[in-house]
This record gives C-alpha cells, sequence and structure tokens, in this order.
C-alpha cells in the first residue's frame, strides 16, 4: 500500500490515449476525475494508426497518393473529434490539458509521447476499436504496458 500512496503523491500529468470507443471514453472520464483530484493535468492523445492508410485492397504499386490523403484527413477530423470531446470535460472540470495528434504505430506513439510530456500515468482503455479485439485485453493496451516497465499503466475496463 506504500507503493501506491508514493506514486500518488507524484501524479502532475496523465496521458489518455483515445480512439473514440466506449471504452476510451470511459477511461478518459476516470482520468478526468483522477486528475481533478490530484491536480494533475492531461495530456490527449489520439493516434492515426499508419497501417490504416495503406490500402490492403489495392496493391502498393497501384496506389495513387490522392486517395489516401482524403482517408487521412478524414482520420484526423475524427481523432480531433474524439480528442475534443475529452478536452471539454477537462474543461468543464477545471483540468488542464492539451492535445497531441499523432500519425505512425499506437503502441510507439503513445510511449513516445508518455516519454517526452514526462507524463506519470497513462490512463486508457482495456480494448478499442480495432477490427480484431482481443478477448481479454486490447492489442494496443496490451502492447503499451509491455512496452516500457517504467511507465505507469491504468487500463480501464469497459
Amino acid at each position: 500500500m506504500k507503493r501506491n500512496s508514493k506514486l500518488i503523491g507524484t501524479i502532475s500529468k496523465i496521458l489518455v490515449p483515445s480512439d473514440g470507443s466506449k471504452t476510451a471514453k470511459k477511461a478518459a472520464a476516470y482520468a478526468v476525475d483522477l486528475a481533478k483530484q490530484l491536480k494533475a493535468s492531461i495530456i490527449i492523445m489520439s493516434v492515426i494508426d499508419q497501417r490504416s492508410l495503406i490500402s490492403r485492397m489495392v496493391p502498393a504499386s497501384e496506389t495513387v497518393m490522392h486517395t489516401i490523403e482524403p482517408l487521412e484527413d478524414s482520420l484526423r477530423e475524427a481523432a480531433e473529434r474524439y480528442a475534443g470531446e475529452i478536452k471539454k470535460l477537462c474543461d468543464k472540470n477545471g483540468v488542464a490539458s492539451k492535445i497531441s495528434i499523432k500519425t505512425g504505430h499506437p503502441v510507439e506513439e503513445i510511449v513516445k509521447e508518455a516519454k517526452r510530456s514526462k507524463s506519470n500515468l497513462i490512463v486508457m482503455g482495456s480494448h478499442g476499436r480495432s477490427a480484431l479485439s482481443a478477448a481479454v485485453l486490447g492489442s494496443v493496451s496490451y502492447g503499451v504496458i509491455h512496452n516500457d516497465k517504467r511507465i505507469h499503466v491504468l487500463i480501464v475496463r469497459g
């Protein structure tokens, strides 16, 4: 119990990755409540998965950039919308927050952002919008937990 109370006292920045899923929204609400109690700030993050920009139906040699760009724009708009919803929740609760939208592999980008921003805690949902969600824990959540043991991660069930 001592170890947990020590961690609680050091939390000043919470990273909240979101893909807009029901579970991610639940995790964000939990993080905002926790941040309010601890007087911590929140970094709201959304990652545009670079794999979703690659068409699996069309060979790479036949992919035209102008077909990928509208897809990327659409995914960015969705990411901004998800992050904006959490930002409103933070503002409503008096929690300082900022938004970070990245493109890349979600696990790598989340871990990089946690290190870059010196976040003390990552709060995320147990599974998200991926086409094939793992039965127990989503692949992104699992990847973040196992990527760097120095970053504390709190998983919120869906």
